[in-house]
């Protein structure tokens, strides 16, 4: 789960903002016959594992408010002849997508922009016992989640009470998990151990990279999280205050098997899986994102699928793009910011209801 992905933006302003779609022709997405499509094939197919047993009826994901995405049912069909795609075959892909799904541009109150962040898997070192220098707690979620602070945590308020899950030796690395969510923890003892998000304390997310620019202490033009990171390594004492003024703690959970697992239950895709308010966007639905990085001159489009959900990530037009694990990966996430828009691709029976008309 991408808790927070976005150190530096300013915390989500609430209102009454809706969704609105309007579609589209493919020859509007910018970059669509340049995608690698067949890559989205593969998470496509995860999510329809998630729906398999649903019953017909269900709607794709119960929890949006902002209208019809269509049953279970309906994207049944479109499953099945995703399966039978041939492997790697990027002209394939693109006729399925073409032939089946009505893009559509997402936008609210008024505004097709959006921002786009990333978020990856962190690598840390570690230990199942607390050993030197092992001494910083990866803690389990209480019975109690939501009765402490970060900062009452971090002083002690859930010590010896054997929620301790592992002892890593970087409380940064920690930190930048707490943040992004899920992470691999290479253990003193040998082998490594996968661990996800399993609950927060409903504090409120406060990004520290907002603060830093606030006070005047870092600039916000090209801040990443290198850069904050960089600052944190440098200012250890400063950023230990500094972290506790985020009051929001994630708990985790050790992680059998392949992952992160996002919110969907499903395996995250490197490059290919996006966290999306759930508010405004089903799990599973297919989208095309078509932006540009606002520090560097690289666009970001490509066909993703919506995995996985994020404290941090709120609106109808905002998305964090999963890059995966490693240092690659980390450095990629942290330089990702960009504005842009993004086009749900739904399936053309619920097109054709949704915009009364014979799409």
């Amino acid at each position: 789960m991408a808790i927070g992905a976005a150190l530096w933006l300013a915390p989500w302003q609430t209102g009454a903002v809706r969704l609105s779609l309007r579609p589209v022709g493919y020859d509007a997405l910018t970059g669509w016959e340049q995608d690698r499509l067949a890559a989205a094939v593969a998470p496509f197919l995860a999510s329809c594992m998630a729906i398999a047993a649903k019953p017909d009826a269900a709607p794709l994901d119960p929890v949006p408010t902002s209208g019809d995405f269509g049953t279970v049912a309906e994207w049944r069909p479109l499953c099945r002849a995703a399966a039978l795609l041939p492997t790697g075959d990027d002209a394939a892909a693109r006729r399925f997508f073409a032939d089946a799904f009505v893009p559509t541009l997402a936008g609210s109150s008024g505004t097709d922009e959006g921002l786009f962040t990333g978020y990856y898997e962190v690598q840390l070192t570690g230990s199942r016992r607390r050993e030197s220098p092992y001494q910083t707690p990866i803690y389990r979620r209480p019975a109690d989640p939501t009765r402490y602070s970060r900062g009452e945590i971090e002083a002690g308020a859930l010590s010896g009470r054997g929620l301790e899950l592992l002892w890593v030796d970087d409380p940064i690395d920690a930190f930048l998990l707490h943040v992004q969510g899920s992470g691999q923890v290479k253990l003193h003892s040998g082998g490594t151990v996968r661990i996800g998000y399993d609950g927060r304390n409903g504090r409120p997310f406060v990004p520290i990279g907002h603060l830093l620019v606030e006070r005047g202490i870092l600039p916000p033009e090209g801040l990443t999280m290198a850069g904050i990171r960089r600052w944190m390594v440098r200012h250890p004492a400063e950023a230990a205050v500094l972290r506790r003024e985020n009051p929001s703690f994630i708990f985790f959970r050790e992680v059998t098997g392949s992952g992160p697992i996002g919110s969907e239950n499903v395996v995250l895709t490197p490059e290919r899986s996006l966290a999306v308010d759930r508010a405004f966007i089903p799990l599973g639905v297919p989208l095309w994102i078509d932006a540009e990085q606002r520090y560097s001159p690289e666009a970001l489009r490509r066909l993703v699928i919506a995995q996985d959900t994020g404290g941090a990530i709120k609106g109808a037009v905002r998305g964090d793009l999963f890059w995966g694990a490693g240092e690659t990966a980390a450095l990629r996430a942290g330089a990702t910011n960009a504005r842009g828009h993004y086009y749900l691709l739904l399936p053309r029976t619920v097109a054709a209801r949704r915009f009364d008309a014979g799409i």
